[in-house]
């Protein structure tokens, strides 16, 4: 990380801050990682043949996260989506930066930060490369590095018609959160003792799908990361694709807290809620076992969801009594 000539956010400056809550005494134990923190750039040295997988997500205050966000769990979401970016393109993480901008220096909140985030950085073997500091509004900015054998990125524009498709975990939990948070009557009024502890947890500690997205790579045709909404970052795929999709209801995962909302709600957050950081992929009928195989490997639940169609960039969404109903390809748009 190396810091601007901006003034100085602490008497130590930025230099002491970089090295209390971010240089570490132990170098990264990555073979990718041929120079890491206190050079002007970081080196990064992909296996032979290997393709570089490179993702930038940025937080910021009021806008990704309330302010008073725990400072751990912040450390965890903000490495959390980008190590979800490159699990949607089946690569393995190498390192990443990060940029981090601070309104001033409060070293208990970046000992907890620096602590959510380091904890997943080591779960995965990615470690801090560099990046910069400077004073502003809070807000981070994380670039991630992985790499991934040529031909086995699960790319968008790769699915097939009469593929099935494919759905991790579930959905719809982090947006009842929000709601929960944002004190929205509907979210109160038909939510359960103790929701928003269990759900909390969802919108603010995403678990990356990484062992998956590698368990995919070469198997899966297309895949993205539900961080917009399902019906959103599917009709990502669908358009680069040139296909159609039907969702059949009936397959879509429902947790517990979901189950009491009215049913627009409930549809709303299954199909339009964002923050979830669940894996969405197609693959060939044919490779259902090798699908189930994957998930068992990975140790992570996958759910067939329905089947992708010719009908390019149409989606329909099929109910528990075959009705069939079109569905918007609508995700969160921050400047709609």
């Amino acid at each position: 990380m190396t810091p601007r000539e901006n003034p100085p956010v602490t008497a130590g400056g930025e230099f002491d801050l970089i090295r209390r809550h971010f240089q570490r005494t132990a170098p990264p134990s990555v073979a990718a990682v041929a120079l890491g923190i206190g050079d002007d750039c970081a080196l990064l040295q992909p296996s032979p043949g290997g393709l570089l997988a490179i993702s930038s997500d940025m937080l910021v205050e009021g806008v990704h996260f309330f302010p008073d966000a725990a400072p751990e769990a912040l450390g965890h979401k903000a490495l959390a989506v980008n190590l979800s970016d490159l699990a949607a393109m089946g690569a393995h993480p190498l390192g990443f930066t990060l940029a981090l901008a601070l309104p001033r220096v409060d070293d208990a909140w970046l000992t907890a930060f620096s602590r959510g985030l380091f904890a997943l950085a080591d779960a995965h073997a990615c470690p801090l490369v560099g990046g910069d500091t400077t004073r502003g509004p809070l807000n981070l900015c994380i670039t991630i590095f992985g790499e991934l054998r040529p031909g086995q990125a699960l790319r968008r524009d790769a699915a097939q018609a009469g593929d099935d498709l494919y759905l991790s975990g579930a959905v719809g939990e982090a947006r009842l959160a929000l709601e929960l948070l944002r004190g929205t009557p509907w979210a109160t009024a038909h939510s359960g003792p103790g929701a928003l502890s269990r759900l909390r947890e969802r919108l603010e500690r995403p678990a990356p799908r990484v062992a998956l997205g590698q368990a995919l790579a070469g198997l899966a045709h297309a895949a993205i990361d539900v961080s917009d909404g399902l019906a959103g970052d599917l009709g990502h795929i669908l358009r680069a694709s040139r296909v159609g999709a039907h969702l059949e209801l009936a397959a879509l995962p429902l947790p517990p807290d979901l189950a009491g909302l009215p049913e627009d709600r409930r549809f709303e957050c299954l199909l339009h809620g964002g923050d979830d950081y669940e894996l969405l992929f197609t693959a060939a009928p044919g490779d259902r076992e090798r699908v189930q195989a994957a998930a068992r490997a990975s140790q992570t639940p996958v759910h067939r969801i329905g089947r992708l169609t010719p009908d390019a960039g149409q989606l329909r969404l099929i109910g528990t009594q075959g009705q069939t109903m079109a569905v918007p390809t609508r995700g969160f748009d921050h400047f709609t």
